[in-house]
Order: structure tokens, then C-alpha cells, then sequence
């Protein structure tokens, strides 16, 4: 009974990581890509690719190569809408730094070493969007509501991985998640101003 809880925990993840990539496609779509990061986002996907080997790999789970799997598509797309060849120098600074955390660690020490690079190039992916955040004045284009989901499943992920003794992936998970949570109150903050500035003006108008 207890396996099976902690089997639904998981796969509550991967549906809660689905619907934040969901959410943000649908808002990129509809909305455009203003604030949004391109550089982020291929980080994503080249780390959504590792999982997916991880997954099948190494930890043998099939709830974690689906947790990745299930987005890849999504991100792919986001990442084609963002035009990073457009935007060369983000673009290499995100498979530099995969390369830098993730690839080369794990040539060296095994796939441990490659989950804890893998964990602090996730936490490290949002600083680009931060930026953004902050440099940009419309920030249409960024879904408060997708970097709560994304939070969200961090913490299913991080019981899961608590239960079956993954401390490597828990231990990454877990920084990625505060700096999503991070992401996500700044952003409805940002919209908070946004909508508060158009209330005034509109009451100016009358």
C-alpha cells in the first residue's frame, strides 16, 4: 500500500510537470514570447534529454523517463518559437553550461556526478529567466502560473526520490524547485504592478 502511494506521487509529478510545460506553451502561443528566455528553455530541453536517459539508464524507472518524455515535445516547441538561433550567445552559453555541468561530470565520475551537475545547471537555467524578468518591461509572455506547477512537482518528486533512496536526484530536484518558486512569486508580483498600473490609469481616464 505504501509502494503504491508513493508510485501515485510520482506519476502526480509527472502530470503537474506536464500541465506547467502545458501552460506556458499555451501562454507562449497565445500571448508571444516577451520575457520569456530562449536561453532557459533550451536548457531545459537539453536537461529533459538527460533525464530521459537517466531515467532509463541508470535509475530503470519508468515514472522518470515519462516525467521528461511527456514535455520534451512541449519544450521543443517553446524552444523553436524562442528563435535561439537568433539569440547565438544565450544559446551557447546554455549547451556550454550543460556541457560544463552535466556531460563532462558524468564522463568522469558516472551518472552521480552527472545528476548533481544536472542539478546545478536546473538551478542555475533560471537565473537567465530572472533576468529577463527584471530587465524586461512586459512580462505577457511568462506563465506565474507554469513555474507554480513546476514547483510543485519539484516537491512530488523530491517524496518519491525520498522513498526509494535517490538522493542525488532529490538533492538536485530540490534546489531547482526553490529557485522555480523563486521565479513564479516574482512574476505574479510583476503582473500585480502591471495590473495595478492599468486600474490607475483607467481611473485617470474617467
Amino acid at each position: 500500500m505504501a509502494h503504491l502511494l508513493v508510485v501515485l506521487i510520482a506519476w502526480a509529478a509527472v502530470v503537474a510537470g506536464t500541465l506547467a510545460t502545458v501552460a506556458q506553451y499555451r501562454r507562449v502561443r497565445s500571448l508571444g514570447v516577451e520575457g520569456v528566455s530562449s536561453a532557459t528553455w533550451l536548457l531545459f530541453t537539453l536537461i529533459g534529454g538527460f533525464w530521459i536517459a537517466y531515467g532509463a539508464l541508470s535509475a530503470h524507472s519508468f515514472v522518470v523517463v515519462m516525467g521528461s518524455l511527456l514535455c520534451w515535445p512541449l519544450q521543443i516547441a517553446i524552444v523553436l518559437r524562442l528563435r535561439p538561433w537568433r539569440h547565438r550567445r544565450g544559446s551557447l552559453q546554455a549547451i556550454g553550461m550543460f556541457s560544463a555541468t552535466c556531460a563532462v561530470p558524468g564522463l568522469v565520475g558516472g551518472w552521480s556526478y552527472c545528476v548533481y551537475g544536472c542539478g546545478l545547471a536546473m538551478t542555475l537555467l533560471r537565473g537567465p529567466q530572472l533576468v529577463e524578468l527584471v530587465r524586461v518591461g512586459d512580462w505577457s509572455g511568462v506563465s506565474s502560473a507554469s513555474w507554480f506547477f513546476s514547483a510543485s512537482c519539484a516537491g512530488l518528486w523530491i517524496y518519491y526520490y525520498t522513498d526509494i533512496h535517490l538522493w542525488a536526484p532529490l538533492i538536485a530536484t530540490a534546489a531547482s524547485g526553490l529557485a522555480s518558486l523563486t521565479i513564479a512569486a516574482l512574476a505574479v508580483w510583476r503582473h500585480r504592478q502591471v495590473d495595478e498600473l492599468v486600474v490607475g490609469l483607467e481611473a485617470l481616464a474617467a
